[in-house]
C-alpha cells in the first residue's frame, strides 16, 4: 500500500481547546507538529480567538451539554483524522501513522495504570483485565458511516453516564463494535516517560508525547509551566520514586527482591 499524500486535504489533525489556557497548550502542541509537517492541515475547535498562520481552519465549539472532543471528532472535515489532546508534543513525523488507515477504521493506545480500579472500570460491563481502557487523547480514525455511528453512540453514552471520563464508555462500545481497530504502540501516546530510561537503542522512537504535566500550571495555582521533554522526564523520575516510596518500595528494584511481587502486592492489585 502506498503512503497517503501528507499535503492532501484527506489527512489532517484536529485539536479541541476550551478556554484560553487550553488554547495556549494547543498552540504549543501544533507548533511541534508544524516542525515535523509544514503542510499537514491542522484544524482547531475553540471558543477563543486563535492566532493566525498556524491553523488551517478554526471552528466554533459545539453547544454545551456535549463532550467537546467527541462532538468535534465527529465533525472533522478530513477523510483521515488524527485527534490530539492539547497536552501533547509531536516529536517525530506522522506519515507512517496515517498509513494505518489504509487497513483500519481506528487506532488508539491502551491507557496506563491498567491495574488501577479506575482504569479497570467500565460503563456497562466488567470486562477482562486483558481488555483495558484506551486513552482517547490520541485517536486516529477515518471517515465512514461506521465511525459516525460509533461517535454518536459514544457521545450519547457519555451524556447518559452524567459526564466525567469518556474512556469507560469508549471501552465498552469498542468491545461491542465490529470496527477494525489497531492498538498503537506506546510511543504514539507516551504517557509514562520513564520508559525511556529502560529502553534499549533499537526499542522505539518517541513520536507523540502526552503528559498531564504540560497542563499542571492550569490545575495547580503557582505550578511552573512545563514545555519540554527533558523537564518532563526529570519530574516523572521523581514521581516514580515517590509512588513506590508510598508503597514502601525503592527504585530501582533492589537486588534479591522479586520484581513482579511488588506489583501484585500494590493496593489496587492484580487482575
Amino acid at each position: 500500500m502506498s503512503a497517503p499524500d501528507m499535503t492532501a486535504p484527506d489527512a489532517g489533525v484536529v485539536y479541541v481547546a476550551r478556554g484560553a489556557g487550553y488554547l495556549d497548550l494547543a498552540v504549543a502542541s501544533a507548533r511541534t507538529l508544524r516542525a515535523q509537517h509544514d503542510a499537514l492541515p491542522i484544524d482547531l475547535y475553540t471558543d477563543q480567538p486563535a492566532p493566525g498562520g498556524l491553523f488551517d481552519q478554526v471552528h466554533p465549539l459545539p453547544p454545551e451539554g456535549q463532550r467537546d472532543k467527541i462532538a468535534c471528532m465527529a465533525r472533522s472535515r478530513f477523510d483521515r483524522t488524527l485527534f490530539l489532546d492539547c497536552d501533547t508534543l509531536v516529536l517525530a513525523p506522522l506519515a507512517d501513522l496515517f498509513r494505518l488507515l489504509d487497513r483500519f477504521d481506528l487506532a488508539v493506545a491502551h491507557d496506563v495504570r491498567r491495574a488501577s480500579r479506575l482504569i479497570r472500570q467500565g460503563d456497562r460491563y466488567q470486562l477482562p483485565y486483558a481488555f483495558p481502557q484506551f486513552n482517547t487523547g490520541v485517536l486516529l480514525y477515518r471517515h465512514s458511516s461506521a465511525m459516525a455511528a460509533f461517535f454518536d453512540a459514544w457521545g450519547a453514552a457519555w451524556v447518559a453516564q452524567g459526564g466525567g471520563r469518556d474512556q469507560p464508555a469508549f471501552r465498552d462500545l469498542l468491545w461491542d463494535s465490529d470496527l477494525r481497530y489497531h492498538v498503537l504502540a506506546p510511543e504514539y501516546n507516551m504517557r509514562r516517560l520513564t520508559v525511556l530510561d529502560a529502553a534499549e537503542p533499537a526499542d522505539l522512537v518517541p513520536v507523540i508525547l502526552h503528559s498531564h504535566r504540560l497542563l499542571q500550571h492550569l490545575r495547580q495555582p503557582g505550578a511552573p509551566r512545563v514545555q519540554d521533554l527533558a523537564t518532563l522526564l526529570e519530574l516523572e523520575r521523581a514521581a516514580l520514586a515517590q509512588e513506590w516510596a508510598a508503597h514502601g518500595r525503592a527504585v530501582p528494584i533492589p537486588a534479591g527482591e522479586d520484581p513482579a511481587e511488588r506489583f501484585r502486592a500494590s493496593d489496587e492489585g492484580a487482575p
